[in-house]
């Protein structure tokens, strides 16, 4: 446990020892505020945080496997994977520490919106329940991203490889709930996909969670997402390490 969280300290302090850090929130934070307040958020005299959610599984397909990329290719490029795996830490326990915490720093990205949800209650008065269980559902679909993110770090000795193979799976799996994808599936599959297809599709389990409820379903469907894509992120790496 000491040395996982060591693995976990420096991880974390790594993100802010360099300026990519900073201009990732920057860029993340600008986006969510602007793609928030340009669809019409003001005409539509309603004081809620549905827009600023619904635009967030679109902006984590690109800005988190950013953040991802360099989790595992960035080690294997300048050779410190051989150091780190040298550490008094297991290769699973490695990779659940420098998971744990790249979600921490995107934690951070989410908490830094806050000027959103106080605006929303300066105008109006929201629902409070809405809002916090958004921000768990995005919680927790930017662990799953990350997940994603970190096996194709692994897989990909090259750091834009691994970028560009977890934007085109992350997408897959937010696009894959979209009513225009279910129906084009329906036409050739048959309205029996929908609900299988639906399942497997982050927009529609964080769409779920947006209502205000928080389902076991949905939990387990990210919980599962996350453990699945780390085990195979520890599988790839312990081949290399054995090789």
């Amino acid at each position: 446990m000491t040395g996982l969280m060591a693995v976990f300290k420096r991880e974390l302090k790594g993100y802010f020892a360099t300026p990519v850090a900073y201009v990732f929130l920057v860029i993340f934070l600008f986006f969510s505020g602007y793609l928030t307040f340009k669809e019409g958020f003001f005409e539509f005299r309603q004081a809620d945080m549905r827009p600023f959610f619904a635009n967030l599984p679109l902006l984590f397909v690109f800005m988190i496997p950013s953040t991802a990329m360099r989790l595992w290719a960035e080690e294997r490029k300048t050779g410190s994977i051989e150091l780190l795996l040298t550490l008094p830490v297991t290769v699973t326990q490695a990779v659940i520490a420098k998971f744990a915490a790249a979600w921490c720093f995107l934690g951070i990205a989410l908490f830094l919106t806050f000027p959103v949800p106080m605006t929303v209650c300066y105008l109006g008065d929201p629902d409070k329940g809405l809002i916090v269980t958004g921000y768990i559902g995005s919680f927790l679909m930017a662990g799953g991203f990350l997940a994603i993110g970190s096996f194709f770090s692994a897989l990909a000795k090259n750091q834009v490889v691994s970028f560009i193979l977890a934007v085109a799976a992350c997408g897959v799996l937010v696009y894959a709930g979209m009513p225009s994808t279910l129906n084009y599936f329906a036409g050739i599959f048959g309205p029996g996909s929908v609900p299988v297809i639906e399942s497997l599709s982050f927009q529609s389990h964080f769409d779920s969670v947006l209502k205000g409820v928080i389902e076991f379903k949905d939990i387990a469907y990210f919980v599962i997402l996350i453990v699945g894509w780390i085990w195979a992120c520890s599988i790839i790496l312990d081949e290399r390490k054995a090789s």
